[in-house]
Protein backbone atom coordinates (compact mmCIF):
# COMPACT_ATOMS: atom_id res chain seq x y z
CA UNK A 1 0.00 0.00 0.00
CA UNK A 2 2.02 2.42 0.97
CA UNK A 3 4.79 1.76 -2.22
CA UNK A 4 1.63 2.30 -4.10
CA UNK A 5 1.03 5.18 -2.55
CA UNK A 6 4.95 6.38 -3.15
CA UNK A 7 4.60 5.72 -6.86
CA UNK A 8 1.47 8.00 -7.28
CA UNK A 9 2.96 10.79 -5.77
CA UNK A 10 6.37 10.50 -7.78
CA UNK A 11 3.62 10.04 -10.64
CA UNK A 12 2.00 13.33 -9.62
CA UNK A 13 5.07 14.99 -9.47
CA UNK A 14 6.79 14.24 -12.32
CA UNK A 15 3.45 15.03 -14.52
CA UNK A 16 3.48 18.52 -12.43
CA UNK A 17 7.32 19.52 -13.26
CA UNK A 18 6.35 18.61 -16.82
CA UNK A 19 3.06 20.72 -17.14
CA UNK A 20 5.32 23.51 -15.43
CA UNK A 21 7.45 23.53 -18.36
CA UNK A 22 5.72 22.64 -21.18
CA UNK A 23 2.59 24.49 -21.21
CA UNK A 24 4.40 27.36 -20.64
CA UNK A 25 6.09 27.16 -23.69
CA UNK A 26 2.82 26.35 -25.83
CA UNK A 27 1.29 29.45 -24.47
CA UNK A 28 4.26 31.71 -24.56
CA UNK A 29 6.39 30.21 -27.30
CA UNK A 30 8.30 33.44 -28.84
CA UNK A 31 8.31 35.46 -25.93
CA UNK A 32 10.59 32.25 -24.07
CA UNK A 33 11.97 32.28 -27.21
CA UNK A 34 13.32 35.54 -26.60
CA UNK A 35 14.41 35.20 -23.46
CA UNK A 36 15.96 32.24 -23.84
CA UNK A 37 18.30 33.61 -26.75
CA UNK A 38 19.00 36.52 -24.14
CA UNK A 39 20.08 34.29 -21.27
CA UNK A 40 22.32 31.68 -23.61
CA UNK A 41 24.49 34.83 -24.80
CA UNK A 42 25.12 35.56 -21.07
CA UNK A 43 25.68 32.05 -20.60
CA UNK A 44 27.77 31.95 -23.47
CA UNK A 45 30.20 35.04 -22.40
CA UNK A 46 30.06 33.69 -18.82
CA UNK A 47 31.07 30.07 -19.06
CA UNK A 48 32.90 29.99 -16.12
CA UNK A 49 30.20 31.66 -13.96
CA UNK A 50 27.84 29.26 -16.10
CA UNK A 51 29.61 26.17 -14.66
CA UNK A 52 30.58 27.16 -11.09
CA UNK A 53 26.92 27.52 -10.38
CA UNK A 54 25.64 24.43 -11.59
CA UNK A 55 28.14 22.62 -10.23
CA UNK A 56 27.39 23.99 -7.02
CA UNK A 57 23.68 22.89 -7.46
CA UNK A 58 25.01 19.45 -8.29
CA UNK A 59 27.36 19.77 -5.20
CA UNK A 60 24.55 20.79 -2.93
CA UNK A 61 22.19 17.55 -4.07
CA UNK A 62 23.21 15.55 -0.85
CA UNK A 63 21.13 17.81 1.28
CA UNK A 64 19.19 19.99 -1.19
CA UNK A 65 16.55 18.80 -3.11
CA UNK A 66 18.26 19.59 -6.56
CA UNK A 67 16.86 17.57 -9.44
CA UNK A 68 20.66 16.39 -10.63
CA UNK A 69 19.32 14.87 -13.98
CA UNK A 70 18.13 18.56 -15.40
CA UNK A 71 20.58 20.21 -14.11
CA UNK A 72 23.45 17.80 -15.59
CA UNK A 73 21.13 18.53 -19.06
CA UNK A 74 21.92 22.03 -18.55
CA UNK A 75 25.61 21.58 -18.35
CA UNK A 76 26.00 19.98 -21.97
CA UNK A 77 23.39 22.59 -23.61
CA UNK A 78 24.98 25.38 -21.95
CA UNK A 79 28.92 24.37 -21.98
CA UNK A 80 29.17 21.75 -24.26
CA UNK A 81 29.52 17.97 -24.24
CA UNK A 82 33.17 18.00 -22.62
CA UNK A 83 32.84 20.70 -20.37
CA UNK A 84 29.20 20.26 -19.15
CA UNK A 85 30.32 16.55 -18.95
CA UNK A 86 32.94 17.69 -16.64
CA UNK A 87 31.20 20.64 -14.67
CA UNK A 88 28.20 17.85 -13.81
CA UNK A 89 30.98 15.00 -12.84
CA UNK A 90 32.51 17.43 -10.48
CA UNK A 91 29.96 18.54 -8.57
CA UNK A 92 28.38 15.15 -8.56
CA UNK A 93 31.52 13.51 -6.98
CA UNK A 94 31.85 16.16 -4.43
CA UNK A 95 28.55 15.66 -3.59
CA UNK A 96 29.35 11.96 -3.02
CA UNK A 97 32.33 12.82 -1.06
CA UNK A 98 30.69 14.98 0.75
CA UNK A 99 28.10 12.54 1.91
CA UNK A 100 30.06 9.48 2.19
CA UNK A 101 32.22 12.52 4.94
CA UNK A 102 28.54 13.64 6.44
CA UNK A 103 27.52 9.92 7.15
CA UNK A 104 30.68 9.12 9.03
CA UNK A 105 30.94 11.96 11.23
CA UNK A 106 27.04 11.98 12.03
CA UNK A 107 26.89 7.94 12.45
CA UNK A 108 23.76 5.37 11.87
CA UNK A 109 21.35 7.22 13.83
CA UNK A 110 20.65 10.47 12.60
CA UNK A 111 20.73 8.99 9.46
CA UNK A 112 17.83 6.63 10.38
CA UNK A 113 15.71 9.49 11.14
CA UNK A 114 16.93 11.05 8.31
CA UNK A 115 16.23 8.42 5.42
CA UNK A 116 13.63 6.38 7.15
CA UNK A 117 14.03 2.54 8.43
CA UNK A 118 12.14 1.54 5.03
CA UNK A 119 14.97 3.34 2.69
CA UNK A 120 17.61 2.08 5.21
CA UNK A 121 16.11 -1.54 4.55
CA UNK A 122 15.85 -1.28 0.74
CA UNK A 123 19.97 -0.08 1.27
CA UNK A 124 20.83 -3.34 3.19
CA UNK A 125 18.90 -5.53 0.76
CA UNK A 126 20.32 -4.02 -2.04
CA UNK A 127 23.86 -4.39 -0.43
CA UNK A 128 23.80 -7.80 0.49
CA UNK A 129 22.84 -8.84 -3.22
CA UNK A 130 24.80 -6.50 -5.01
CA UNK A 131 27.77 -5.51 -2.42
CA UNK A 132 29.66 -2.27 -3.14
CA UNK A 133 28.49 -2.28 -6.80
CA UNK A 134 25.13 -1.19 -4.92
CA UNK A 135 26.61 2.70 -5.42
CA UNK A 136 26.92 2.47 -9.17
CA UNK A 137 23.70 0.89 -9.49
CA UNK A 138 21.61 3.54 -7.24
CA UNK A 139 23.09 6.58 -8.79
CA UNK A 140 20.43 7.32 -11.51
CA UNK A 141 17.93 6.49 -8.87
CA UNK A 142 16.37 9.65 -7.16
CA UNK A 143 16.70 9.76 -3.50
CA UNK A 144 18.23 6.23 -3.31
CA UNK A 145 21.30 7.66 -5.22
CA UNK A 146 22.14 10.40 -2.20
CA UNK A 147 21.45 7.43 0.07
CA UNK A 148 23.42 4.67 -0.86
CA UNK A 149 25.96 7.08 -0.81
CA UNK A 150 25.16 8.24 3.01
CA UNK A 151 24.74 4.42 3.54
CA UNK A 152 28.40 3.75 2.29
CA UNK A 153 29.65 6.15 4.78
CA UNK A 154 28.17 4.87 7.55
CA UNK A 155 31.55 2.00 7.31
CA UNK A 156 30.23 -0.40 4.88
CA UNK A 157 32.70 0.45 2.50
CA UNK A 158 36.70 1.69 2.06
CA UNK A 159 37.20 5.31 1.14
CA UNK A 160 39.16 4.29 -1.64
CA UNK A 161 36.55 2.12 -2.66
CA UNK A 162 34.09 4.15 -2.55
CA UNK A 163 35.90 7.07 -4.34
CA UNK A 164 36.48 4.87 -7.50
CA UNK A 165 32.99 3.09 -7.95
CA UNK A 166 31.44 6.85 -7.38
CA UNK A 167 34.05 8.34 -9.72
CA UNK A 168 32.98 5.97 -12.77
CA UNK A 169 29.58 6.16 -12.34
CA UNK A 170 29.55 9.55 -11.92
CA UNK A 171 31.58 10.41 -15.23
CA UNK A 172 28.98 7.88 -17.04
CA UNK A 173 26.02 9.59 -15.92
CA UNK A 174 27.51 12.96 -16.59
CA UNK A 175 28.44 12.22 -20.14
CA UNK A 176 25.10 11.18 -21.08
CA UNK A 177 22.71 13.96 -19.63
CA UNK A 178 25.73 16.44 -21.07
CA UNK A 179 25.07 14.89 -24.70
CA UNK A 180 21.90 15.18 -24.42
CA UNK A 181 21.86 18.37 -23.37
CA UNK A 182 24.66 19.20 -26.22
CA UNK A 183 22.90 17.62 -29.19
CA UNK A 184 19.53 19.52 -28.15
CA UNK A 185 19.46 21.94 -31.29
CA UNK A 186 17.16 24.63 -29.85
CA UNK A 187 14.57 25.40 -26.82
CA UNK A 188 12.12 23.07 -28.27
CA UNK A 189 14.56 19.95 -28.44
CA UNK A 190 15.93 21.03 -24.96
CA UNK A 191 12.78 20.86 -23.57
CA UNK A 192 12.03 17.69 -24.48
CA UNK A 193 15.55 16.44 -23.56
CA UNK A 194 14.57 18.02 -20.17
CA UNK A 195 10.98 16.28 -20.15
CA UNK A 196 13.45 13.12 -20.64
CA UNK A 197 15.82 13.68 -17.98
CA UNK A 198 12.60 13.57 -15.73
CA UNK A 199 11.29 10.80 -16.90
CA UNK A 200 14.28 8.25 -17.01
CA UNK A 201 15.34 8.85 -12.91
CA UNK A 202 12.00 7.98 -12.34
CA UNK A 203 11.88 5.00 -14.68
CA UNK A 204 15.16 3.29 -12.83
CA UNK A 205 13.35 3.96 -9.11
CA UNK A 206 10.59 1.62 -10.65
CA UNK A 207 12.83 -0.57 -11.49
CA UNK A 208 15.12 -0.42 -8.77
CA UNK A 209 11.82 -0.85 -6.12
CA UNK A 210 11.20 -4.22 -7.58
CA UNK A 211 14.88 -4.75 -7.63
CA UNK A 212 14.48 -4.53 -3.76
CA UNK A 213 11.43 -6.56 -3.07
CA UNK A 214 13.11 -9.67 -4.91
Amino acid sequence: MKDGKAKLKWAVLVAAVLALIIVPFLCFGERIDGWTDSFLDSAAQHQVRTAAVLSGLLASDIVLPVPSSIVSTACGYFLGFWCGTLASWLGMSFSCVAGFALAAVLGREPLRRWLGDRELAKLEALYARHGDWVIMLTRPVPVLAEAAVLFAGLGHMRFRRFMILSLLSNLGISAAYAAIGKYSADISSFLAAMAGAILLPWVFMVVSERVAGR
